[in-house]
């Protein structure tokens, strides 16, 4: 039995993950964490990890349950909070979070140095096929102009979003990294440069995910598209980096190795 705590429990990633955990046989949720106790779920809800520690640490006896991994839907700035007390207890933690800048995503590095880490920044299993595709078909249409174009609901705060990003990273490293990404051509005067990647990012409604990559040459186009209709396929996909992450040495995974 793997006991899970979740990071970010009150999130509608979280929810999702809470009603995953409650379908597996082999898995325990021991509690959430969130910067609020909203009262909703049944399960013990932390809003600091010193309560966390004094709950199931310093007052445990040997019948208490200890979480096995930390799973992380939540926001950077709960994210490193929470790695700071994984660190200290030894605990396996699947990062799901977004939004993370280079210089952070450098710090989660430095952490995977203490403690088995695996990071994604899109849990499903299609994405990170959409991703081994991409990274194939790049250098057979080197001469396009690449767009990714990412849709998701009206509240979500990151922009593009981190799949988005993924995505060009794949390309780009399959290019020899030699394209940049455009951000922004509101304030430029100046025609499409072919070493670029440009990304459109769209937020409204309800929509759980949508990413379209396109290669666009001189007399037709190339598109890939991937949508998300529920939120549980990233859920699962959590579940399944957990395991695989249990028992492993420290370091950095990612989809990459569960695809191997």
């Amino acid at each position: 039995m793997i006991n899970i705590l979740v990071n970010g429990c009150n999130g509608k990633m979280g929810q999702e993950v809470v009603k995953q955990i409650d379908k597996v046989d082999d898995m325990n949720l021991i509690g959430g964490f969130d910067k609020e106790n909203t009262g909703i779920f049944t399960f013990p809800v932390y809003t600091s990890w010193e309560e966390v520690y004094n709950v199931i640490y310093s007052k445990c006896n040997k019948f208490s349950e200890k979480p096995d991994a930390i799973i992380d839907f939540s926001v950077p700035v709960a994210t490193f909070a929470m790695l700071d007390f994984a660190k200290e207890h030894k605990i396996p933690v699947v990062i799901a979070t977004t939004g993370f800048t280079n210089d952070e995503l450098n710090k989660i590095k430095k952490y995977s140095e203490y403690i088995p880490i695996f990071r994604s920044s899109n849990m499903s299993f299609d994405i990170n096929l959409m991703c081994k595709i991409v990274s194939w078909i790049a250098p057979l249409l080197s001469d396009t102009d690449i767009e990714i174009t990412e849709t998701h609901h009206n509240r979500k705060i990151d922009s593009p979003s981190g799949t988005a990003l993924m995505l060009a990273d794949k390309i780009n490293q399959a290019l020899n990294n030699k394209l940049h990404y455009e951000f922004n051509r509101h304030d430029k005067r100046s025609k499409r440069d072919k070493n670029e990647i440009g990304f459109s990012s769209i937020r409204g409604g309800n929509i759980v995910g949508e990413h379209i990559v396109q290669f666009f040459g001189e007399y037709e186009s190339f598109e890939i598209k991937h949508t998300s209709y529920s939120r549980n396929v990233f859920a699962e996909g959590a579940l399944k980096a957990t395991k695989f992450l249990i028992n492993k040495p420290s370091g950095l995974y990612n989809m990459d190795d569960i695809l191997k």
